[in-house]
C-alpha cells in the first residue's frame, strides 16, 4: 500500500503502491436501486475523459487531409477505428473495476522489474508524442485567436499547469463536467460548419462501406495513398495511453466489490458511458473528414497545417458552398475552428497528466504531484517544437507551418511502438478467468473480435512504419534516405516483435504465479473457516 507517513508528503517524488490514482479512487458515490438514467448519470464522466484522446489535435489533419485527397473513401476507416476503440476501452474499464488494478499495475504485477521499466519508458514516449500535438495545437490556436507570437504561445502552454492546479482543488466530478462541456464546444463547431456546407449525405453514407480501395497503394494524391491515409487515421485514433487511463478512472466510482452484482452493474453502466462518449468522438472525426470533402474545394487546401485550414476557412476562393462563402466573409468559420482547437488542446492537458501519473505509479511505483508531473512532461514536449520554430525561422511562412505539421505527424510514430504493448496484455488478462473470474472474462465474440483487432492494428502499424520513418527525412527524401528509413523500420519491427514475445512469456509466467497464490489464499481461508 502507499506510504501514508506525513513526514513523506513534502517530497516531490514518493513511493506509491496503493490504489490507482489514490486521491480520487472510489470517491464518487453512485445510487443504489434507482432508475437507469439516474444511475447512468452517476457513472457518466470517465468516458468523456477517454473520448478526449480520440479527438485531440493529432486527429484533425489526418481526417481533413484524408477527405481532401480521397473524398469519403476513408470514412469506413473512422468507423472501424471507433468500433475497435469501443471494444478495447470496454475491456480496459472492466479490468479496472473487476481487479481493482489499472492496466499498468496489472502488467507490472505479472512481469519482471526490467520489463516494467522498459514498458514505462515506452509509454512515457507515447504520452510525450501526444503532448507535442497538444503543444502545437494550443500554441497555434493562441497565435490565430490573439496574434501571440508562436514562440511566446508555446511557452504559454507550459502555464496550463496552473489550470491543472485549479482543477485538482474542485473535485473529480467537476473536472468530468468541464471536459464534457469542452467536447460539446468542439462538436457544436463542426456540426455548424458541416451543416452550412450541405454535403451529399448519400455519398457520406456510402463511404461507411469498406472496399478494397480503402487500403490500396494507389492512387497517390498529395503525396498520400489510401493506405497511408488509413494508417494515419488509425494511428491518430487508437492510442495506448487511453487504455491505461480508462482502467484507472473507471475505479473512481464507489462500489461494493464483495457483491458480484454490484460489480456487474458498474461494468454495465461504465460501458454505456464509454460507448456514448466514444460515439461523440466518432462524430467529431467523421465531421472532420466531411469538412475536408464538403467545406473546401477538392485540392484547394495546399497547406494541410492548422494555419492552412484556418486561412482556408476565411478564403472564399477555397470554399465550395455559397452559404459557407457568405459566412466565411465575417471570419466566424475560422475563429470557431481555432476555438475548437484550443478546447481540444486543453482537454488533452487534463487526460494526459492523469495518464502519466497512472503509468508512473503502476510501472515504477513512483508518484509526483500532478502539477510537477505536468510541468516536467510539458517542458520536455516544448523542446522539439521550439527547435522546429528556430530551424525554420528564415524559411517561408508556409514552410514553417508545414514543418510544425510534420513534427506533429512524425511524433505519432511512437504510438505504433507502444500500442501493441498495451493491447496484448489487456486482451490476455481480460480473457483469463484467473483475473476476471468466469462471470467477467471476455465471452466468445469479445475474444474473437479482440484478437482480430489487436493483430490487425499491430500489423497495420508495422506496415506503416517504413513510411513513417521516411517522413522524418522531409517531403522529398533521396533514394538513399528512403532505403535507410526502411532498414531502420525493419530493425525496429524486429525489436518490437522480440519485445512482444518477451512480454507474452512474462505475462504467462506471472499469471501462473498469480493463479497459484490465489489457490493458496483460498486454501488458507477454507482452513480458517473450518477451524472456526
Amino acid at each position: 500500500m502507499s506510504d501514508n507517513n506525513p513526514n513523506q508528503r513534502h517530497k516531490l517524488i514518493e513511493y506509491a503502491n496503493g490504489p490507482s490514482l489514490e486521491e480520487i479512487n472510489s470517491t464518487v458515490k453512485v445510487p443504489k436501486g434507482k432508475g437507469f438514467w439516474r444511475t447512468l448519470l452517476a457513472y457518466s464522466g470517465p468516458g468523456a475523459l477517454v473520448a478526449v484522446g480520440y479527438m485531440d489535435p493529432g486527429n484533425w489533419s489526418t481526417s481533413i487531409t484524408g477527405g481532401q485527397n480521397f473524398q469519403y473513401l476513408l470514412m469506413s476507416v473512422i468507423l472501424m477505428s471507433s468500433l475497435i476503440a469501443m471494444l478495447l476501452q470496454y475491456m480496459a474499464a472492466k479490468l479496472g473495476i473487476v481487479t481493482q488494478m489499472d492496466l499498468a499495475q496489472a502488467i507490472r504485477a505479472r512481469t519482471s522489474r526490467t520489463l516494467g521499466i522498459v514498458l514505462w519508458i515506452m509509454t512515457e514516449l507515447a504520452i510525450m508524442a501526444t503532448d507535442i500535438a497538444e503543444v502545437i495545437g494550443a500554441a497555434i490556436a493562441l497565435n490565430l485567436l490573439f496574434h501571440i507570437p508562436i514562440v511566446v504561445a508555446v511557452f504559454i502552454t507550459v502555464f496550463d499547469v496552473l489550470l491543472l492546479l485549479l482543477l485538482t482543488r474542485i473535485g473529480f466530478r467537476k473536472i468530468e463536467a468541464i471536459v464534457v462541456c469542452l467536447i460539446l464546444v468542439i462538436l457544436f463547431v463542426f456540426i455548424y460548419e458541416v451543416a452550412l456546407s450541405n454535403p451529399v449525405w448519400s455519398d457520406v453514407l456510402a463511404g461507411f462501406v469498406p472496399s478494397t480501395k480503402t487500403f490500396a497503394t494507389a492512387p497517390v494524391v498529395g503525396g498520400q495513398t489510401p493506405l497511408s491515409g488509413a494508417l494515419g487515421i488509425i494511428g491518430a485514433t487508437v492510442m495506448p495511453h487511453n487504455l491505461y487511463l480508462h482502467s484507472a478512472i473507471s475505479q473512481t466510482r464507489k462500489i461494493d466489490h464483495s457483491d458480484p452484482d454490484d460489480v456487474a452493474a458498474a461494468v454495465r453502466f461504465t460501458a454505456w458511458d464509454s460507448n456514448i462518449q466514444l460515439t461523440a468522438a466518432f462524430f467529431v472525426n467523421a465531421l472532420l473528414l466531411i469538412m475536408g470533402v464538403a467545406v473546401f474545394k477538392t485540392g484547394a487546401v495546399k497547406d494541410p497545417s492548422f494555419y492552412g485550414l484556418f486561412q482556408a476557412l476565411s478564403d472564399t476562393s477555397k470554399l465550395s458552398n455559397p452559404i459557407l462563402i457568405s459566412v466565411a466573409k465575417s471570419g466566424v468559420l475560422s475563429v470557431l475552428f481555432a476555438v475548437a482547437l484550443l478546447a481540444s488542446g486543453q482537454n488533452s492537458t487534463i487526460t494526459g497528466t492523469l495518464t502519466g501519473q497512472v503509468i508512473m505509479e503502476g510501472f515504477v511505483h513512483m508518484r509526483m504531484p500532478l502539477w510537477a508531473r505536468r510541468l516536467v512532461t510539458r517542458l520536455i514536449s516544448v523542446v522539439p517544437v521550439l527547435l522546429v520554430v528556430a530551424l525554420t525561422a528564415r524559411e517561408t511562412e508556409i514552410q514553417q507551418h508545414v514543418a510544425l505539421n510534420n513534427l506533429m505527424n512524425n511524433s505519432q510514430v511512437f504510438l505504433a511502438f507502444a500500442l501493441p504493448f498495451s493491447m496484448l496484455p489487456l486482451l490476455m488478462m481480460t480473457d483469463s478467468r484467473v483475473e476476471m473470474s468466469d462471470r467477467f472474462k471476455n465471452n466468445g465474440w469479445q475474444k474473437v473480435l479482440g484478437w482480430i483487432s489487436v493483430i490487425g492494428l499491430t500489423i497495420l502499424n508495422m506496415i506503416g512504419l517504413p513510411d513513417s520513418i521516411t517522413d522524418f527525412f522531409g517531403d522529398h527524401p533521396a533514394s538513399g534516405q528512403v532505403e535507410a528509413a526502411h532498414i531502420i523500420a525493419y530493425v525496429l519491427i524486429a525489436i518490437v516483435m522480440a519485445m512482444l514475445v518477451w512480454t507474452i512469456l512474462d505475462l504467462r509466467r506471472g499469471n501462473k504465479r498469480y493463479a497459484k497464490s490465489q489457490e493458496a489464499k483460498r486454501a488458507r481461508e477454507a482452513a480458517a473457516s473450518e477451524a472456526k
